[in-house]
């Protein structure tokens, strides 16, 4: 059997491989999957790629494998280890978060002004493979990136560093680190205006780092032989899906609930009626990550997060036994929710998931009192007028109740400051294929939205 392309996702625990047939042609399709458990413990990640491969043949009968390129994504080796450093939080710190979560990056610390001796001793623990400097707008306050950047030098670490951050003072930070020893990337300004976001450059020396990273992994050096361009960090690619069918079908939600995280990301500019009372910048293209929101390894951060009672109404379960479970659960990760009491635990689980993971990436109405009394301002991200939700994740498309499940994603009239969606027509990614659309799409971008169209399954309104 001859496929054009093979996209491999190499993650923490398990190596998927997609096949996909007609790429350059006006018929791209979808052809098989297979998968396997992911090998790093072994030394080689090529032995869990081969046995993906090899369970896609044995799934199809195929004799034989041949194929025209491979791509690969990966979050094995724990994925891209980032620290942030800037100058105010609420501005040039959250600029450099964005722009690392956006290119598929674990932001391990982020610190705000000069660093002491204990955010240097924080730094030193998070072991950064990466570090992302900002600080200042574009010829406004220099001396606290210059700062930070000598306190980096001469800590000892070796991790690489990004400068974005004060045009001003690229040359001499360059210099700083020359002069350590300490490989240095200098871009443009994650935050260059106080009404202006320019995260996009940043993201994409991200991508460029994580690949001299990953291939440090065992094995994976061998793997950068064998495919066809960069290797991708995984949620960056779902990024990359995600701008790319907004391209199609406009502004967008995609939300995946995974074991141990749930990412949202959201492609949108919000809208113009409220506007005018926003008090920060945000992404057009925005990601975040609840480190605290997992269907296993997190499991106890959403019944934290949602309270055992509603949890346990949601499941129809008394709340005792809901503990017990959730208990189990939390210590055998690797239990498939196989009876009906599992079943619907797990529904309640995902739902409260997909509310806490949205609700926290949307912004919301506050009110603020000034010297004319009270106002309005508009903080974080707006969703209100999005209305198309992807879903992705083995909660969300392994069950016959997406469509409730992905409800709790909307507006909820409890909650009336929230800026969450008010509709959305649910889009489920059931092949489990966005990550690899995404790095396709580098390559292939028609073809990748092509397969989108196709593969993307409509299950109506999620309201």
């Amino acid at each position: 059997m001859f496929i054009d392309v093979l996209v491999a996702e190499i993650g923490s625990t398990t190596t998927l491989v997609n096949a996909f047939s007609g790429i350059a042609g006006d018929a791209p399709r979808f052809v098989a999957q297979g998968q396997a458990p992911t090998s790093v413990l072994e030394g080689d990640v090529r032995v869990g790629l081969r046995g993906a491969i090899a369970d896609m043949q044995a799934k199809e009968g195929w004799d034989s494998l041949e194929y025209g390129e491979m791509f690969a994504t990966s979050s094995a080796a724990g994925g891209l280890r980032m620290c942030v450093c800037g100058l105010v939080y609420d501005m040039t710190v959250k600029a450099a978060e964005a722009a690392a979560l956006g290119a598929g990056a674990i932001v391990k610390l982020a610190t705000a002004g000069k660093l002491s001796e204990f955010d240097l001793m924080d730094l030193q623990a998070a072991q950064p493979n990466l570090i992302l400097l900002a600080g200042g707008t574009d010829y406004g306050e220099r001396e606290t990136a210059l700062f930070n950047a000598e306190r980096i030098a001469e800590s000892g670490l070796r991790a690489p560093v990004i400068y974005a951050g004060n045009v001003q003072n690229q040359t001499h930070i360059k210099t700083i680190f020359e002069h350590a020893g300490v490989p240095c990337t200098v871009t443009e300004n994650v935050y260059p205006k106080l009404d202006l976001l320019n995260i996009e450059p940043a993201r994409r020396i991200i991508h460029a780092v994580f690949e001299e990273h990953i291939i440090k992994a065992p094995g994976m050096e061998h793997i950068r032989d064998m495919v066809t361009g960069a290797i991708l960090p995984t949620p960056g690619a779902v990024m990359e899906a995600a701008q790319l069918l907004y391209s199609e079908i406009g502004d967008l939600v995609v939300v995946d609930i995974g074991g141990a995280t749930t990412d949202v990301h959201s492609v949108t500019a919000g809208s113009d009626e409220i506007a005018s009372i926003q008090t920060r910048p945000e992404p057009f293209a925005k990601r975040t990550v609840e480190g605290d929101v997992g269907m296993r390894y997190s499991i106890h951060g959403i019944v934290d997060a949602a309270g055992l009672d509603a949890v346990a109404e949601a499941a129809g379960i008394a709340p005792a036994r809901v503990q017990e479970l959730v208990d189990f659960l939390g210590t055998h990760t690797d239990v498939l929710p196989d009876t009906p009491e599992l079943a619907a635990l797990d529904e309640a689980l995902a739902s409260y998931a997909i509310r806490t993971a949205v609700t926290r990436h949307a912004g919301r109405i506050e009110e603020v009192y000034t010297m004319m009394g009270l106002a309005y301002a508009q903080t974080g991200k707006n969703l209100m007028n999005v209305e198309r939700l992807v879903v992705t994740g083995g909660s969300l498309i392994h069950t016959k109740n997406t469509g409730k499940i992905a409800s709790y994603a909307l507006y909820d009239p409890q909650d009336p400051a929230s800026l969450k969606p008010r509709r959305a027509e649910l889009l489920v990614d059931r092949k489990y294929i966005l990550a690899a659309m995404g790095l396709l799409s580098k390559h292939y971008p028609e073809a990748a939205l092509t397969i989108m169209k196709e593969e993307l399954e409509n299950d109506g309104l999620a309201e």
